[in-house]
């Protein structure tokens, strides 16, 4: 193959890449598209918003523990738990893994089980584990504690973490009573000029 035949196939080549980047550029200029304001079909559990995330993955935090607790189930927190066994143990006694033994944790102080080496973050955290402050902690640990070296991502489901923490008080020497379910009482409506 001589020079000359080598040149006429790359120009055609190179004249068919421009001819399609430019039908693509007047096309662009042609056309413009009407982007719609809302979505023509509705999709149950996605809000409208642009970023198209559903209405709960909006929500920050957990649910408040003691209206969950009362409906809790401690059989279920026992198979709730058996996500943590990885790591840690819960009967009284037990040993330490990569994290504490559990037993008696509710009421306990935190960051200083014996035998256990806790982050400094941790440490510093302070006070007493309350049931609120486990609920904090099992539904996001690095937000509770920042700096914590528990790499554990969390409980998002308030029931489960409701079971877990039922579970959790009863094993202790004097384990808390669960909160008793509370019958809604309807409020009578108060008439104008009372």
């Amino acid at each position: 193959m001589d020079s000359f035949e080598f040149n006429k196939i790359a120009a055609a080549i190179l004249i068919a890449l421009l001819t399609i980047k430019g039908a693509d550029l007047i096309s662009n200029h042609l056309i413009e598209p009407n982007m719609l304001k809302e979505n023509v079909y509705k999709i149950a559990g996605v809000s409208p918003s642009s970023s198209g995330a559903p209405a709960e993955a909006t929500k920050k935090g957990p649910a408040p523990i003691e209206p969950l607790l009362a409906t809790a189930n401690i059989q279920q927190g026992e198979a709730a738990f058996k996500k943590c066994t990885s790591c840690h143990t819960i009967e009284k006694g037990g040993p330490n893994r990569i994290g504490p033994d559990l037993y008696g944790v509710v009421g306990a102080p935190k960051g200083q089980h014996p035998g256990y080496v806790y982050s400094s973050a941790l440490e510093k955290k302070g006070g007493t584990w309350t049931l609120d402050d486990l609920n904090e902690w099992l539904y996001s640990p690095r937000d509770f504690v920042p700096g914590t070296k528990m790499s554990f991502v969390g409980v998002k489901d308030d029931k489960e973490r409701a079971d877990l923490i039922a579970y959790m008080m009863k094993q202790s020497d004097s384990p808390m009573p669960l909160p008793e379910v509370k019958e809604a009482v309807p409020q009578e409506s108060k008439k104008e000029g009372d």
